[in-house]
């Protein structure tokens, strides 16, 4: 059963509020400031993103860019009561790292397979330690989308368990000890900031 307040279902508020959020059709470019703002983030994002990109690269500004929106919308709506976040799930994780670090891979492989290969052995690494050397590099190259995966579920699921003890806590102390419930209630805001931090950092 879904919490309800003031006869109002709050999961029905929490799948309401993203169709807010999109925008109204209209004739001019930017039609309020949350629009010029959004437009201004996504230009600083493919600016800073492509700055140190070659020409060949910026082909995929708009799938980059179209992800880290995604994601970051996610996280941040993951963020609000009785909802759920998809991307503490790992099956997502790595649904979404796998494809995307293939390609990198295939393609770095097809274009500049001599600069590609050359990742996998340091330079100036001794004779003896290169079979050794090329075979941990390789396991490492392999191992990355699910290290990351795991990374990242891992500190969104922690963050939100975190929130639910603390909240919990304070919820509880109130009646018994109100100076200690408002301390741990302060503590909850200043980790809610850190956890709005945790949801965009990792988009």
């Amino acid at each position: 059963m879904s919490p309800v307040f003031m006869g109002i279902p709050l999961a029905a508020i929490a799948i309401a509020l993203p169709w807010v959020l999109l925008p109204t059709p209209t004739a001019r470019w930017t039609s309020n400031r949350f629009l010029g703002l959004q437009g201004w983030f996504i230009n600083r994002f493919t600016q800073q993103l492509l700055l140190p990109v070659n020409l060949g690269g910026h082909k995929w500004a708009a799938l980059l860019t179209s992800l880290m929106i995604f994601l970051i919308t996610l996280n941040m709506l993951g963020l609000l009561p009785y909802t759920f976040t998809p991307t503490t799930q790992l099956s997502i994780n790595l649904g979404l790292a796998t494809p995307l670090w293939l390609a990198t891979v295939i393609i770095g492989m097809r274009n500049q397979p001599t600069h590609a290969l050359g990742h996998l052995l340091p330079e100036g690494t001794p004779g003896p330690l290169i079979p050794v050397l090329i075979i941990i590099e390789t396991i490492s190259l392999f191992i990355r989308p699910l290290a990351l995966g795991v990374r990242l579920t891992a500190n969104l699921t922690a963050g939100h368990l975190l929130i639910q003890l603390i909240a919990t806590a304070s919820f509880v102390l109130l009646s018994l000890m109100p100076a200690v419930a408002v301390t741990v209630t302060v503590v909850l805001f200043l980790l809610t900031l850190l956890e709005v931090a945790v949801a965009m950092i990792p988009a």
